[in-house]
C-alpha cells in the first residue's frame, strides 16, 4: 500500500508541474480549486475551479 501511495502522489505532483509550466500560476490555482472542491464535494468550489480551467484553455480561441 505505501508503494500506492508514494506512486499517486509522484503522479499528482507531476501533474501541477505541467498544468503550471503550461498555463502558469492560474492554471494551477484553478486545477487546486477543482481538486480541492471535489474532495471536499463542494460543487461551488469545483465549479470555479472548472470555470478557471475552461477559460484558460480557450482563451486564445476567443
Amino acid at each position: 500500500m505505501p508503494a500506492v501511495a508514494l506512486l499517486a502522489a509522484v503522479f499528482a505532483v507531476t501533474i501541477e508541474q505541467v498544468v503550471q509550466w503550461k498555463y502558469g500560476t492560474l492554471g494551477l490555482i484553478g486545477l487546486l480549486l477543482l481538486t480541492v472542491g471535489v474532495k471536499a464535494k463542494n460543487p461551488t468550489c469545483s465549479s470555479i475551479g472548472a470555470v478557471v480551467l475552461a477559460l484558460i484553455v480557450t482563451g486564445p480561441a476567443l
